[in-house]
């Protein structure tokens, strides 16, 4: 079975990166951005995670079928956020009540 060699260079060009993306995600959870702070840490997490399938996991030196069921997995996973977050908002949450019957 054939391998293929990555050289150092490129982990080491890696790990430079995903340390930027460590310091760019504190750097932001010390400003104050409002409701987009959690959709940054958020959007440079899934970057992160983008690199590590990538590189880490071996996708990019993968045939491409690899990539299709990688693909599809995160297309479930997404789907499964959705349809959890479809139910949690639109839910009707009733306000405590004031009277309590016995």
């Amino acid at each position: 079975m054939s391998e293929t060699v990555v050289p150092k260079k490129t982990y080491f060009l890696v790990w430079g990166s995903l340390l930027i993306l460590l310091a760019i995600t504190v750097g932001v959870a010390y400003i104050h951005l409002g409701w987009f702070n959690p959709a940054a840490a958020v959007g440079i997490a899934g970057i992160k995670a983008f690199i590590i399938i990538l590189f880490f996991m071996h996708v990019r030196y993968s045939p491409r079928i690899v990539s299709v069921f990688v693909a599809a997995g995160f297309v479930w996973l997404g789907m499964m956020f959705l349809w959890t977050l479809g139910d949690y908002l639109t839910r009707t949450y009733l306000p405590a009540p004031t009277i309590w019957l016995r």
